[in-house]
């Protein structure tokens, strides 16, 4: 029987199975091996320490793997964390994959369908029937429904990859009001296109997986082809917007050594690229917050180190913005 974190109490000992979002190893200052880990279903997530057989078991799985656990439940710095004491990578029928990915992102189908309604209120004519085309696509509507929008750190669940793309368009929606010489179509492009290949990148059907096109091609170029299918099929497309539309894609990580082949060259790419960036960072923090506070006791006033963000965060101050 499936053993939710959400339930887990101090001194149980527990063998079920968990999603692993982080796996580290490492040496202490005495020179013995160890391995760091957080595992999540789909209810929570714990911090795990392994210190026995650690680099014959790290072997067998990787971040995104879903992995059978035996171990023990202690609090450490007032939060729970498992002592592991054996893992390993676990068999198809020992899990479901609702019960270890949750849905966190709100209905995906209202999102959905806000994207079509802005779509449809896009002045630009081509970039307008290329966004509707794509959303209302019978065979890509259930992979977008359902995809998650990273392996892991930000919207790693089912659902988050509309989220992401939603959550960015309300953002470009302000940002066109509010600078009126960026161009709104190009924006809710950019938004919602930009990490649109990643329905055929990432793969749910045992943990958060990459798919061979995921890994030999990638979600930039995955996006690519799309649009230059879909502009294909609209009547005296320009040549110049299916550029334009590209160059978004491909630079929306903002600098080279991100990722992005080409750096952002007009002004609505580099907006793309700064909020994509922005919203990841905000589902990230505010997931961390969640956590630490849901595994604290309310005297607890600090979360503990974030090394993504290289700080401490004031706990009290996030409790009474709930």
């Amino acid at each position: 029987m499936k053993k939710f974190i959400r339930d887990l109490k101090e001194k149980e000992h527990v063998q079920s199975v968990f999603l692993v979002t982080e796996k580290n190893t490492g040496v202490d200052r005495n020179g013995k091996a160890f391995m760091s880990l957080a595992l999540a279903d789909s209810t929570g997530q714990v911090n795990g320490r392994m210190f026995e057989k650690v680099d014959e078991s790290a072997a067998g799985f990787e971040p995104g793997d879903v992995v059978w656990v035996k171990g023990f439940v202690q609090l450490f710095q007032n939060r729970k964390q498992m002592i592991v004491s054996e893992i390993r990578k676990a068999s198809e029928g020992e899990y479901a994959m609702p019960e270890l990915i949750a849905d966190l992102g709100g209905d995906p189908r209202e999102h959905l369908a806000s994207l079509i309604k802005i779509s449809e209120s896009l002045a630009n004519p081509f970039v307008r029937e290329l966004l509707l085309s794509t959303l209302q696509d019978p065979e890509l509507q259930p992979l977008l429904l359902k995809t998650p929008a990273a392996k892991t750190i930000h919207h790693a669940y089912r659902g988050g990859l509309i989220e992401h793309i939603h959550s960015i368009v309300q953002v470009m929606e302000s940002l066109a009001k509010h600078y009126p010489f960026l161009d709104r179509s190009l924006l809710v492009f950019g938004a919602i296109y930009h990490d649109l290949g990643k329905v055929f990148e990432l793969d749910l059907a045992h943990g958060i997986h990459y798919t061979q096109s995921g890994r030999l091609v990638g979600h930039m170029v995955l996006a690519c082809e799309m649009i230059v299918k879909r502009a294909d099929a609209i009547k005296d497309f320009p040549e110049d917007l299916r550029d334009i539309l590209k160059h978004i894609v491909l630079s929306h990580h903002g600098k080279l050594e991100y990722g992005s082949p080409k750096l952002p060259m007009i002004a609505e790419a580099i907006v793309v690229a700064m909020i994509d960036d922005l919203d990841s960072r905000m589902n990230t923090l505010f997931h961390f917050l969640k956590t630490e506070v849901e595994s604290v006791p309310p005297t607890e006033k600090w979360s503990h180190y974030h090394p993504g963000f290289e700080r401490y965060f004031y706990l009290d101050f996030f409790r009474r913005q709930k």
